[in-house]
């Protein structure tokens, strides 16, 4: 008897495994995230339930904390969870971003490998970033840069166009994106302009932004 009951137990342990949702974090912004729960996509704010039953706990730009199965764990952008617990981070060709505050898009992601916030404008031009953000990204733009002026909302400021190695959202990498560097505090966060948006497919639905690589 006791044999089978052990033997019960492990099926039924088995079967709830199988039976867990598929998460992924394929979006994170404060207080909100987008996940993809077996293939649907789904924006949650803290304190709700999506499909599977698998509630938001916490959520910043940076990593989320997801119930599953009434288990708690946390995730970084574009991690999944399964049964098993966690497995690397998958390639992946497209990724979304919820309207966030203001009707802005926020979206983490990395410049030359190390992590950066980028707030997405379509009407930038380049990819754009005041010197102090371009100092913790490692970039030495006044001895690769190249001089110029650039219009902004407050006037004209001095600026050094850059080559950047890499732009990465999630599993959507960009290599050789041109890059703006400007003279003092502005912009206040990196703007993601259409020297990255133009290579990659990009749109616009209910609320969220979908970004595809093209190759």
């Amino acid at each position: 008897m006791p044999r089978l009951f052990l033997l019960f137990c492990l099926t039924l342990c088995a079967t709830l495994a199988l039976a867990a949702p598929q998460v992924r974090v394929v979006g994170l912004f404060p207080g909100a995230a987008v996940l993809n729960i077996d293939g649907q996509r789904k924006l949650l704010k803290v304190g709700q339930v999506g499909p599977g039953g698998v509630q938001l706990i916490s959520a910043d730009a940076h990593k989320a904390v997801v119930r599953v199965g009434g288990v708690e764990q946390t995730y970084a952008l574009e991690r999944e969870y399964s049964g098993g617990g966690y497995s690397a981070p998958a390639a992946r060709t497209e990724m979304s971003i919820a309207r966030g505050t203001g009707g802005h898009y926020w979206v983490s992601g990395t410049i030359n490998n190390q992590s950066a916030q980028f707030l997405v404008d379509t009407g930038a031009t380049s990819v754009a970033m005041n010197e102090g953000q371009a100092r913790r990204l490692g970039i030495d733009y006044r001895a690769v840069g190249t001089p110029m002026m650039a219009s902004t909302a407050s006037g004209t400021a001095k600026g050094w166009r850059v080559t950047l190695n890499s732009v990465k959202l999630g599993g959507v990498e960009v290599l050789g994106v041109e890059a703006v560097v400007l003279d003092g505090e502005f912009p206040t966060e990196i703007l993601l302009g259409m020297s990255y948006l133009n290579r990659v497919g990009w749109r616009e639905e209910q609320g969220m932004m979908y970004i595809q690589a093209k190759h």
